[in-house]
């Protein structure tokens, strides 16, 4: 069988599918591995590394999907990368259908079964293959270094000569992987850390990692079945808005990751809040490319609003390649042997995992969220 590793397009992008490690898995197993050339350079993998693993180097579109089966990205394909897939083949990527589901239209007619890595069902026997959560990891970890590099201040507690200076207040909102990494790492670092999370099931985790969590009583259910966070009611949203005004306005840093699966973000940080924190506060807000957590937030940009300043920081993951494209690869490894059986493409629909992750196959868009969405 052979599966083909495309130079990823969109700008900005520094991952690849798969590192060395899974490639020479996949050979080894009896696949035939194609990159394309230069694929790797900007995860600083050489196209030597591959070769040495078993893989063969494209240099043209047109020879690395010849006779594909199965083709391997990081984030979705463009509208002239779609048409230059082969028709019947496989695609396992990050698809992003939620946020824009005209994509599995032009992937049906294109007769392309594709397999969203986001739309993997939160169970325990698909763990491995989390991307969303191996990625959220990296995007926590790197937010809150953004975070120190800006903040004019220390984050541990300091006895110096001059006397002692106080820890950096931190304030994460949103306790999902992304959450956790960032509570994780404002704790490594020294600082005094805050969090909350609309799910009640996230104190403890907070906890755990030694950070304090802020309590608000809510109404209305605010997990989904497989553990996101819901969207919830504007009343709701007005009164979290409240009840963190203290909070943010108290912190040093401000970092955001809530985000619900194909909705907006929702806005916890107001422009007042904004402006009550005091000069020099940093706040990142990880939610920006779906709408932001933060009023004012731009994407991609920094924004000062009265001495405070908001960072929109896109694709975290991408500025950790080196690792994130190990991670990556080895959650898509960990799918593709549950689509290859004896070197054979197995997709039974009757698994839970294929079943939901699968948005396209033979002609028709088969997810009933995307059809939904497209009606």
């Amino acid at each position: 069988m052979k599966i083909a590793i495309p130079k990823e397009t969109i700008a900005g992008e520094r991952r690849v599918a798969m590192g060395p490690d899974v490639v020479k898995r996949l050979v080894e197993a009896g696949n035939k591995v194609v990159v394309e050339k230069d694929a790797g350079k900007l995860s600083f993998i050489p196209d030597e590394k591959y070769k040495d693993a078993g893989a063969e180097i494209a240099s043209s579109a047109t020879d690395l999907y010849r006779d594909a089966t199965i083709i391997a990205k990081v984030r979705p394909p463009q509208e002239n990368e779609v048409k230059a897939l082969p028709e019947k083949s496989v695609l396992v990527c990050l698809l992003d259908v939620l946020r824009t589901p005209e994509l599995a239209k032009n992937l049906a007619e294109q007769k392309i079964t594709s397999f969203a890595l986001e739309m993997v069902p939160r169970i325990s026997r698909a763990q491995s293959m989390d991307v969303l959560s191996s990625q959220a990891s990296a995007a926590g970890y790197k937010a809150v270094l953004l975070a120190a590099a800006s903040l004019h201040k220390f984050f541990p507690m300091l006895t110096t000569a001059a006397g002692t200076i106080a820890p950096a207040k931190v304030f994460i909102l949103g306790a999902g992987v992304a959450g956790l990494q960032a509570i994780a790492t404002a704790k490594r670092l020294g600082a005094n850390v805050e969090a909350f999370d609309i799910r009640e099931a996230a104190k403890g985790e907070v906890e755990s990692l030694g950070a304090r969590f802020v309590e608000i009583k809510l109404e209305e259910e605010t997990a989904t079945e497989g553990g996101y966070a819901k969207q919830v009611s504007q009343d709701t949203t007005a009164l979290i808005q409240k009840t963190l005004l203290k909070h943010v306005s108290e912190a040093n840093i401000v970092i955001t990751t809530a985000q619900v699966p194909g909705k907006k973000a929702p806005v916890l940080v107001t422009k007042p809040m904004v402006e009550a924190m005091r000069p020099g506060s940093v706040i990142v807000d990880m939610a920006v490319e779906q709408g932001g957590n933060v009023e004012g937030s731009e994407i991609d940009k920094e924004v000062e609003i009265n001495g405070v300043r908001i960072i929109g920081p896109v694709n975290l993951p991408s500025t950790m390649a080196i690792d994130t494209t190990m991670m990556f690869g080895r959650n898509v490894h960990s799918l593709l042997k549950l689509l290859i059986k004896e070197g054979e493409l197995n997709l039974n629909f009757e698994d839970q995992i294929i079943n939901e992750s699968c948005v396209t196959h033979d002609g028709e868009i088969i997810s009933e969220r995307i059809k939904e969405m497209l009606t």
